[in-house]
C-alpha cells in the first residue's frame, strides 16, 4: 500500500511577480507555476485518495484562512486558502487556474504562510503517519518577518515536514547561478529563507535549478505485489512421504510499462439516448463529474450495453431480443456450427491445482536464450519461514554449483491452464532467489530454413563462395570497420570509456510524452503541446559527434559496397517490365509499331490503345489516348442491343485500368469511372443499363486506390464504399 502524502504548496501571486525578469517570455508567476503545475497534475495523475495535497495564496488582494479569522492577526494579511487539503481532481485544478492569478498587491508575510500550512498539516495529518511537505514559491520581494524562526524551525522538525523554498532568481552557488544588482530587501529575504532551511534540514534553491529537471522523466517505484503464492514441490507429497514441499512466493523480476489507455466520452449536456448499431448499444452515464454543477461543456463517461437478437417472423421487425443467459457457444468447424455443452466442454480442461512443480533439470549450456517467452519473475520463499528460507536456498545453492537450471510446470491458481518455466539460480550478497521465465511448449515452436549466409548451393549441389549475393572480403572489412566506429561510448572523467547510454538513463519516449501531453493539456487546454524534452529526442537520433566519428567508415562503407541512389519516379512515365531481348538484337517492337497512331478505332480499339501508349511518355498524348477509350466504351454500351456488347465494354475498361495503372496515372481511369456509374444509375446511356454496372463489380474494376497506386488520392475504404454504394 502506498503511503499517505499531504503536501501544501504556497504560491506568490504578489504584484511583482507579473514581472518580466531575465529575459524570459514567462512572467515571474507563470515560470514558477510551470513547476508546481507539474507536481500537482503528477499527483492527480496518481488517482490515489491518500495523496493529498492544499494550495495558499501569498500576497493575495484579500485574506481567507481560519486562523485570521480567529485572531484576526495583521501578519496573516493578504494570504488566502485557495484549497484545503484533500485530494485533487479536475475540477479543483480548474478551480485553482481562476484563482491563481497576480494581485494588485505586495503585502503578505512569507514567514506567516509558512505557520499556516504547518497549521494546516497539523489539523490535517493528526499524529498518523503521512509524508508531510511543504513547497514555497516566491520572488522573494515582498515584506518578511524574520522574528521566531528558530520556533518554526522546530514545529517543522516536530511535525516530520520536509520544507522546499524555491525562489525565483534566488542565488545558488550550488547550481552557479548568482542574480546581479539584486534589490536590498530581497537579498535579505533570500538570507533569512536560506537560515530556515538550514536549521530545519530543508531544501533550498533556485527555481531555475528546478524548472531544468522537469524534462527528466520521473521513473515510477512500484512496489512489488506477488503473482503467485504456494507450495515448490519435487515429487508429489500426496504419494510420497520423501517429496519435498517448500512456501514459496512469486514477484515481477520486470514488467512492461504502458501508456494510459484513452477512453470514450461525451459531453455530459448531451441527451442519454441509446443509439444502437448492429447486437451493440451505446449509453450516455448522466453522472456529471463537477459535482452537479449542469456545466454542459463536462465529460462523461460512455457505458456499453450489448443486446443479442435472433431472427423470428412472429414479431414485429423480424427479430427478437434474447438474454446472454440463453445462448449456447458454437464452435466454427468448417462452414458449421458445433453446438459443445458444458458439461461436455469440461472434458476438454485440465484439472489443475495451484503449485510450481519441479519436472526436471537440464545443463545450462543446453539452454538458448531465444526460448525465453515472457519478462522474467524472481522466486522465493515464504518471507516468515526460515524453514522454507533454508530450503530454497540449498536448491539455488545446489543449481549453481551444478551449473544446471530447473524446469517447472506452473499452476498459478486452481482450474487455470499450466505454463512451463525455466528457474535458474541468482545469488547475489545479500539476496539469493530463482529467476524465472516462461518456456514454450511444442505447439509454440516453429522451425524455419533458410539458406546460408556465407555460401551459394547451385542446383547441381556445387557450393559456391564467391557470388554476387554473398559480400566479399572488402566489403566484410568495411562493414566492420563502420560497426566499430560507432560504439555507444565516451571518455569519462578520468580519461576511462564510459557509455554513452546508460541503461538508467534511457527512458521510453513514448510513456514519458504521453504522460507530460496529458499533464499539460490538464492545465492548459487550448494552448499547444510544449516541444519534445531533449532528454527524450537523443533517444530518436544519432548523436552528431557519434554521427563525425563514423563519417569516414560510413563512406569506405558505400564505396565498397557500390551504392548506388535509386532516381525519383517520373510522373507519366510508364513502369519498367522486363522484357527478354531477342539472341538477333532486332528490335520487334520498333519494326511493328510502323507509324505512330493518333487516332483509335472502335473496331480494334483495345491492341490500337495498348499501341498508342506503348510509342509515347508524353502525358497529353496519353490523355487523348484515354478520352478517345473512354468514348469508345460509352459509344459501345449506348449502342448495345440488350447485353450484347456488355463483355467488350468490360474488356476495355480492364485494358484501360490496367495501362493507366502501369503509367501512374490513376486520376485518369478514377475521374471516368465516377462519372460512368452514374450514367449507368441515371438511365443516361440507352436505357436501363444497371446490368453492366453489376459487371463492373463483379470483375472487381472501380476506382484504383492508394494500396494498388501510392500517389492515388483514393484510399482503400473510400474504394469499397464506391463499389457498393447504389449512386455517387
Amino acid at each position: 500500500m502506498a503511503d499517505k502524502e499531504a503536501t501544501v504548496y504556497i504560491v506568490d501571486v504578489g504584484k511583482s511577480m507579473g514581472e518580466h525578469n531575465g529575459g524570459r517570455v514567462y512572467s515571474d508567476l507563470e515560470w514558477a507555476m510551470l513547476y508546481v503545475w507539474d507536481k500537482i497534475t503528477t499527483t492527480v495523475a496518481t488517482g490515489r485518495k491518500t495523496a493529498t495535497i492544499g494550495v495558499i495564496g501569498l500576497r493575495t488582494d484579500g485574506t481567507s484562512s481560519e486562523i485570521w479569522d480567529k485572531s484576526q492577526d495583521e501578519a496573516y494579511e493578504h494570504i488566502s486558502i485557495f484549497k484545503g487539503i484533500g485530494q485533487a481532481l479536475m475540477p479543483d485544478l480548474r478551480e485553482l487556474r481562476s484563482q491563481i492569478k497576480t494581485s494588485n498587491t505586495d503585502k503578505g508575510d512569507a514567514i506567516s504562510s509558512i505557520i499556516l500550512a504547518i497549521d494546516m498539516i497539523e489539523k490535517y495529518c493528526k499524529k498518523l503517519k503521512f509524508k508531510r511537505k511543504i513547497v514555497l514559491v516566491t520572488n522573494g520581494k515582498g515584506f518578511m518577518d524574520p522574528d521566531g524562526m528558530n520556533g518554526i524551525a522546530r514545529k517543522v522538525n516536530e511535525e516530520g515536514i520536509e520544507l522546499v523554498v524555491l525562489g525565483v532568481d534566488f542565488d545558488d552557488s550550488d547550481f552557479g547561478f548568482k542574480e546581479e544588482d539584486k534589490d536590498t530587501i530581497k537579498a535579505e529575504n533570500e538570507s533569512s529563507l536560506q537560515k530556515l532551511c538550514d536549521v530545519c534540514d530543508g531544501v533550498y534553491g533556485t527555481l531555475e535549478q528546478a524548472i531544468s529537471e522537469l524534462d527528466s522523466p520521473r521513473v515510477k517505484i512500484v512496489r512489488g505485489t506477488p503473482s503467485f503464492k504456494g507450495d515448490l514441490r519435487l515429487g508429489n507429497p500426496d504419494e510420497y512421504d520423501s517429496a519435498l514441499t517448500i512456501q514459496v512466493e512469486r514477484y515481477y523480476r520486470t514488467y512492461p510499462a504502458r501508456p494510459p489507455a484513452a477512453s470514450s466520452f461525451v459531453l455530459s449536456g448531451a441527451p442519454p439516448e441509446a443509439q444502437e448499431s448492429g447486437k451493440s448499444s451505446v449509453t450516455l452515464n448522466n453522472t456529471e463529474p463537477d459535482g452537479g454543477k449542469g456545466n454542459t461543456s463536462e465529460l462523461t463517461s460512455v457505458r456499453n450495453a450489448r443486446a443479442y437478437q435472433v431472427p423470428d417472423e412472429g414479431v414485429v421487425g423480424g427479430k427478437r431480443d434474447v438474454e446472454r443467459e440463453d445462448l449456447a457457444k458454437g464452435y466454427e468447424y468448417g462452414r458449421t456450427a458445433v453446438h459443445i455443452s458444458e458439461s461436455d466442454e469440461n472434458i476438454t480442461k485440465l484439472e489443475t491445482k495451484a503449485a510450481l512443480e519441479l519436472i526436471g533439470f537440464i545443463p545450462t549450456k543446453n539452454y538458448d536464450r531465444y526460448m525465453n517467452m515472457s519478462t522474467a519473475n524472481v522466486i522465493i520463499a515464504q518471507k516468515t519461514n526460515n524453514k522454507a528460507i533454508m530450503a530454497l536456498s540449498s536448491i539455488i545453492h545446489a543449481l549453481f554449483e551444478l551449473e544446471s537450471y530447473a524446469v517447472g510446470r506452473l499452476v498459478t491458481k486452481d482450474g487455470k491452464s499450466p505454463v512451463l518455466t525455466l528457474l535458474a539460480p541468482s545469488i547475489e550478497p545479500d539476496f539469493e532467489c530463482l529467476l524465472e521465465v516462461q518456456l514454450p511448449f511444442a505447439e509454440d515452436c516453429r522451425s524455419y530454413r533458410f539458406p546460408p549466409l556465407d555460401r551459394v548451393t547451385t542446383v547441381s549441389g556445387k557450393v559456391v563462395k564467391e557470388h554476387r549475393n554473398i559480400p566479399n572480403e572488402n566489403l566484410l572489412s568495411a562493414m566492420d570497420k563502420y560497426v566499430e566506429s560507432m560504439e555507444l561510448v565516451e571518455p569519462g572523467e578520468e580519461g576511462e570509456l564510459v557509455e554513452s547510454f546508460a541503461l538508467e538513463d534511457c527512458y521510453s519516449p513514448l510513456l514519458h510524452r504521453i504522460d507530460q501531453a496529458i499533464r499539460w493539456r490538464a492545465i492548459h487546454p487550448t494552448k499547444p503541446l510544449p516541444p519534445v524534452p531533449e532528454v527524450l529526442q537523443k533517444l530518436s537520433r544519432q548523436p552528431e559527434a557519434l554521427q563525425e566519428q563514423s563519417r569516414p567508415a560510413l563512406e569506405q562503407l558505400i564505396k565498397a559496397s557500390d551504392v548506388k541512389k535509386v532516381p525519383p519516379k517520373i510522373k507519366g512515365r510508364k513502369r519498367n517490365r522486363d522484357i527478354d531481348k531477342p539472341l538477333s538484337g532486332l528490335d520487334v517492337e520498333e519494326l511493328l509499331q510502323g507509324e505512330k497512331r493518333h487516332r483509335i478505332s472502335p473496331e480494334n480499339a483495345i491492341p490500337e490503345f495498348k499501341q498508342a501508349l506503348a510509342n509515347t511518355d508524353d502525358i497529353n498524348t496519353i490523355k487523348d489516348s484515354v478520352k478517345q477509350m473512354c468514348a469508345i466504351i460509352e459509344n459501345q454500351i449506348k449502342h448495345s442491343l440488350g447485353d450484347s456488347h456488355y463483355d467488350r465494354a468490360i474488356e476495355c475498361l480492364g485494358t484501360m485500368r490496367d495501362e493507366i495503372i502501369s503509367f501512374e496515372e490513376p486520376d485518369l481511369y478514377n475521374d471516368f469511372i465516377r462519372g460512368l456509374k452514374q450514367k449507368l444509375l441515371d438511365d443516361k446511356l440507352g436505357g436501363d443499363r444497371r446490368e453492366l454496372w453489376w459487371l463492373i463489380r463483379k470483375n472487381r474494376i472501380g476506382l484504383v486506390d492508394n494500396k494498388v497506386v501510392e500517389i492515388s488520392n483514393v484510399t482503400e475504404q473510400e474504394a469499397r464504399e464506391f463499389m457498393s454504394a447504389k449512386s455517387t
